[in-house]
């Protein structure tokens, strides 16, 4: 049985063995983007090991992210050549390696010329010469910039990455805001859902019911799955589904979070049926939704995956979003190859720019599904047609039974002009009236 408790992402960030994450919701007072680096996992258990009271004795905080204006991402030799100009002596870039895939290079101007040096993984590890090791780009770096250490000369001066700012995790920060959950804290049970990254177990985490997303190998889809954990960790509100830690070893990477007792929205809906979900359940999960997607919205995070199957209900009868592996700051920019189409906005699809606006689109269709127990959405159009319709015009007809007012909602959020689309706080207001005037 499924309960709901399924990874929905479509994206797809390179990723090496030993690679586990960097990411940018922390500074929202300048653009940023995700950035492939860099933790050394096996130092990382190794501290878990050193560090087992940590969680208890600590209280949890958004995990801390160290910035690399000098790191360029995707660039070539020739391009980095270009851009260290004038050559003066110790000016350096970071770039990743096109040679050798997963691996970084280390540019730096000496007498009127650039030295590229290959940094690469050995042992878990970042090394250029086989005899100092780091354990991510920013402790190399910095290493460099005390002493040449066999380079060519010093690391005297970055030369910053226009736009937007790369940042990476220092892979000690997990434990140090304490979210490392020790193994043995954890009884893992029968299989609850099937996941992106591998199976979502049901387990037992100090007495309590848990959700546990567990990703078998390490060294796969590392950087994914703990950009969710990492996220996470900064988010906090009563429907937004909860991380409690995470468990690292050798063997696998384990996100632990609260467990949501009814499963997902969409087979919620669809199980029971008119029979026995009420006109106030429906009002429910709209308001419970919708206040979870404000606070996003206030944290100027992109959730971009927002429909039935991504909300989960807890024993109580709460909505909460889940499935943060889409989730990106405002206005992200993104290949929209692999998106959830009938969920998505025009421009989103056509542009591959998401906004708390696309966001809303998303929210007028999970509104649809709400009031039709469950429905498919656009299950006459095929799914390769359904883009063209809706710039056409087309928009989904009221479910039966569906309260003007709802649909009218829905049609806001279904404005073809973001600009023109309500925000969440708007919507909330106006459901919370709705809301109280409902009854079975």
């Amino acid at each position: 049985m499924d309960h709901g408790y399924q990874n929905t992402g479509r994206t797809h960030f390179g990723t090496t063995p030993q690679q586990l994450v960097t990411h940018s919701f922390c500074d929202r007072a300048s653009p940023v983007s995700p950035v492939t680096n860099i933790g050394s996992y096996s130092s990382f258990v190794q501290h878990v090991k050193d560090d087992n009271n940590m969680n208890s004795l600590q209280r949890k905080a958004q995990v801390k992210l160290n910035a690399m204006p000098w790191f360029h991402g995707k660039i070539s030799r020739e391009m980095a050549e270009d851009l260290l100009t004038p050559k003066e002596n110790g000016l350096f870039l970071v770039r990743e390696s096109t040679n050798y895939p997963g691996d970084y290079t280390l540019c730096v101007c000496y007498i009127g010329k650039v030295e590229h040096y290959r940094v690469k993984y050995k042992d878990n590890q970042l090394t250029i010469d086989d005899e100092e090791f780091f354990e991510n780009l920013s402790q190399l770096v910095e290493h460099y910039q005390k002493d040449a250490d066999g380079l060519c000369t010093q690391l005297t001066k970055s030369l910053p990455k226009k736009g937007k700012q790369e940042f990476c995790i220092d892979t000690k920060s997990f434990i140090d805001a304490g979210w490392v959950i020790q193994e043995q804290e954890l009884q893992l049970n029968e299989t609850i859902g099937k996941g992106e990254f591998g199976d979502v177990l049901l387990g037992v985490y100090r007495g309590e019911k848990v959700a546990v997303k567990m990703l078998k190998d390490s060294s796969v889809e590392a950087q994914k799955f703990l950009t969710e954990a990492l996220l996470m960790t900064s988010l906090r509100h009563e429907n937004l589904v909860e991380l409690l830690g995470l468990v690292l070893n050798e063997k696998h990477l384990l996100l632990v979070t609260e467990y949501m007792g009814k499963g997902s929205l969409v087979e919620y809906l669809r199980s029971r049926g008119r029979l026995h979900v009420t006109k106030k359940d429906q009002i429910n999960f709209a308001v419970d939704t919708c206040s979870g997607m404000e606070y996003l919205e206030f944290r100027k995070v992109v959730h971009r995956d927002l429909a039935a199957r991504n909300v989960l209900i807890s024993e109580a009868g709460v909505a909460k979003v889940a499935d943060f592996g889409l989730a990106r700051e405002e206005n992200y920019i993104v290949d929209a190859g692999k998106l959830p189409i009938k969920w998505t906005a025009p421009e989103a699809l056509r542009q591959g720019v998401f906004s708390n606006k696309s966001d809303m689109w998303s929210f007028g269709v999970l509104l649809w599904e709400i009031y039709s127990f469950g429905r498919v959405p656009y299950s006459r159009i095929p799914l390769i047609d359904v883009v063209k319709h809706v710039e056409k015009g087309y928009r989904m007809e009221a479910p039966e039974c569906c309260p003007p007012e709802i649909y009218e909602i829905m049609r806001q959020a279904w404005d073809l002009f973001p600009e023109r689309r309500p925000t969440f706080k708007d919507v909330k207001t106006k459901l919370a009236q709705l809301k109280v005037v409902t009854i079975n």
